[in-house]
């Protein structure tokens, strides 16, 4: 029986996204967002959380990540759509509030993401060409990424793809210079088991919970993925080993880096460092340059930073533009370029919104407003999403024995119920030692408020659903 969702429409060539990406590519999309900027820049606060074995940390989050990631292949083989969560909650739950929650909850964290990418870039574009005004930097480096995302998915993925090769080879430096100083008997091994509690956390269990709590931003990225659900060539095989495997060899090279990093630097001056991993190149282990080598990492931090900014700048508008055809935002974000096929009123409505927070956050900076921008809205994206991904599972649950009439893969349900309460108590943890951020979520979420209004009170309501149009189809592919 043929799989609804690869029946074509009618209307395909003008309001359908294309199907152009295979499992390979989307391995390594998943592989390049997950990996991302996040080990680059948070490793240092990591390892100050945790001591020397905040490998440990890494390990117990991309472990919760994958479980999570689970979930979303079982719910992306049977609805294999663009907008992810916002779809999967709006089928299980039907109610519109709750649905455009979500949907803005996303997009506020992806948007926050992309904010501290942005300024983590700068801050290393700072280091190899200090002339240009840092906001100057971030806000052109999101226009850049915005035009590359309008050309195509095609290209995007493949830029992907081809910036996963370079960050992968960073990280293989890492795990080359612990190598060499491990050869070299120069290791103490009895660090990778030392957990520091004699700072903020006083015991060895709360110690490891900051660790993944910190470390979570590293580990988000996969979600991004389901939104190129309608983009893909056969969903059903191709989601379940590109995104759960992805995220599993991004686990393990996480493992592998942060325990080189551990055996090579002193954790002190891990826990320091604004560019940990910059540390272990400037240990001077490998037989070059280091002040080559310190700039030639610099530049594959940036490429890391390029990679996972374009993915979620990827999203934003794929989730607008699925929210559109479901009349959980206004019309008009479902638009697609007639030549590009890109969703360019949405991405232009992201861009727009992700340069305004560059703006306001840097006024807010440099008015003396005591806050860490990139540190700030990574906490953010935690908090939305952790808060998504527990939604996400029970959403799983909810849907089971519904829409089961082609393949589609199924997660464990036990690892479920494991994956939801370790979101949960990340969630839980991270609100704890930071309350301040729910401040900043609520900010977010109130300006999407905003969209919700305007499609309740003047969109076209039942003219942007495709559930009908699929069902029919269906339904006359059977009768035929």
């Amino acid at each position: 029986m043929a799989d609804s969702a690869t029946i074509p429409r009618p209307d395909e060539d003008d309001s359908e996204l294309k199907r152009s990406i295979t499992g390979r590519l989307l391995f390594f999309y998943t592989l390049g967002d997950v990996l991302g900027s996040g080990i680059y820049v948070l490793i240092g606060l990591v390892a100050a959380a945790v001591g020397g074995a905040f490998w440990i940390a890494f390990a117990l989050g991309v472990t919760v990540a994958a479980i999570t990631g689970a979930a979303y292949a079982e719910l992306v083989t049977k609805y294999p759509q663009a907008a992810g969560a916002s779809l999967y909650v709006n089928k299980a739950f039907g109610s519109r509030p709750l649905t455009f929650l979500v949907t803005v909850s996303f997009l506020a964290a992806s948007m926050a993401a992309s904010g501290s990418l942005a300024v983590g870039f700068a801050s290393y574009f700072d280091t190899l060409w200090s002339a240009p005004p840092a906001l100057l930097v971030s806000l052109v480096f999101v226009a850049l990424l915005v035009v590359v995302n309008f050309i195509g998915i095609t290209e995007s993925v493949w830029m992907n793809m081809l910036m996963t090769f370079v960050e992968v080879a960073g990280l293989l430096i890492v795990m080359v210079i612990g190598i060499i100083h491990v050869s070299r008997g120069d290791a103490d091994f009895g660090v990778l088991t030392a957990i520091d509690t004699s700072g903020d956390y006083g015991s060895p269990a709360l110690a490891v919970l900051a660790g993944i709590s910190f470390s979570f931003f590293a580990m988000t990225g996969f979600e991004n993925t389901a939104n190129v659900a309608e983009e893909t060539i056969d969903p059903y095989k191709a989601f379940p080993r590109s995104l759960v495997g992805g995220m599993m060899v991004a686990g393990l090279v996480y493992v592998l880096v942060s325990m080189a990093a551990a055996l090579t630097v002193p954790n002190d001056v891990l826990a320091n460092s604004d560019a940990a991993l910059l540390e272990v190149v400037k240990a001077g282990i490998l037989p070059f340059s280091t002040e080559f080598m310190t700039k030639l990492f610099s530049i594959i931090a940036l490429i890391a930073i390029t990679n996972t900014t374009l993915v979620t700048i990827v999203t934003q508008p794929r989730v607008l533009y699925g929210m559109a055809r479901e009349d959980v935002v206004p019309g008009v974000f479902a638009k697609i370029h007639p030549t590009r096929r890109s969703p360019w009123v949405g991405l232009i409505f992201s861009g727009l919104v992700v340069g305004s927070l560059l703006v306001i956050g840097t006024l807010v900076t440099e008015a003396g407003g005591g806050i860490d921008l990139v540190g700030r809205l990574a906490t953010v994206t935690v908090v939305l999403l952790l808060a998504i991904y527990a939604l996400v599972i029970v959403t799983c649950f909810k849907l089971r024995g519904q829409d089961e009439d082609h393949p589609f893969f199924r997660a464990s349900s036990p690892l479920l119920v494991v994956g939801l309460i370790g979101n949960l108590a990340i969630l839980y943890f991270t609100i704890w030692d930071d309350p301040y951020s729910l401040v900043w979520c609520a900010g977010l979420i109130g300006v999407g408020l905003v969209l919700f209004l305007v499609e309740y009170f003047f969109g076209n309501k039942g003219t942007g659903s495709r559930t009908p149009d699929l069902d029919a189809t269906t339904s006359a592919t059977k009768e035929g």
